[in-house]
């Protein structure tokens, strides 16, 4: 792996914004999730402590969030970087992340757009299209992107800079929701039940049953 320890002070141009944990509000809204519409098998995380981890804890279904394994733990410091490709273009709404109240927890995010050539350099270096100070919580955290940035997103880069103090990141479970959309722009719905279009701020849930996955690449 190719992850130099020389990295720079961050920079703050980006969007840069506090999240809440509010897991015991999510309630079920399931066309606007974003699950089926990932490309699970080019999933790629840099710096995963075990080959693959990074895409099997995306591949978690909602009813699966709680579950301790998979996990993603980072290998040779606490930074992580994973770049996941959506079959289409969707408009993004919000990231769900799942860590823990250790210190392992992941703290400072920053998430790029439509980057599919980063690495751990450029992510340093680069202005992000939005940064995230996410919280020390076990419980999953809803962390709304401006939407206004993201309407046109068909890969995410997400850049864990950094934990609460320890050598390590542990992240249990990542999710998104948003609208995919077709060749014409107009926004796809998931059916799966029959339920009223969400407001901006209703979270969601995942899909009951996870599909069989296929096989992933690795670093």
């Amino acid at each position: 792996m190719s992850h130099s320890h020389n990295h720079s002070h961050h920079n703050d141009h980006g969007h840069h914004d506090h999240v809440h944990d509010h897991d015991h509000d999510i309630e079920p809204a399931l066309q606007t999730l974003l699950w089926k519409q990932i490309e699970f098998e080019k999933i790629v995380t840099l710096n995963e402590s075990q080959r693959d981890s990074g895409a099997q804890i995306v591949e978690k279904t909602w009813p699966q969030r709680l579950r301790p394994e998979p996990v993603l733990v980072s290998d040779i410091d606490e930074q992580l970087l994973m770049t996941v490709p959506f079959a289409g273009t969707v408009r993004l709404h919000s990231i769900l992340i799942r860590s823990s109240s250790a210190s392992t927890a992941p703290k400072t995010l920053k998430v790029f757009l439509n980057r599919d050539d980063i690495d751990f350099n450029s992510a340093v270096d680069a202005t992000p299209t939005q940064i995230f100070t996410l919280s020390q919580t076990s419980d999953v955290q809803d962390v709304p992107v401006k939407r206004a940035l993201f309407g046109n997103t068909y890969s995410l880069s997400l850049f864990f800079e950094d934990n609460y103090g320890h050598d390590a990141t542990e992240i249990y479970w990542i999710g998104f929701k948003g609208d995919f959309m077709k060749l014409n722009r107009e926004p796809v719905h998931v059916e799966y039940e029959k339920a009223a279009n969400p407001k901006d701020h209703v979270p969601i849930v995942g899909i009951l049953d996870a599909a069989s996955s296929g096989p992933r690449n690795g670093m």
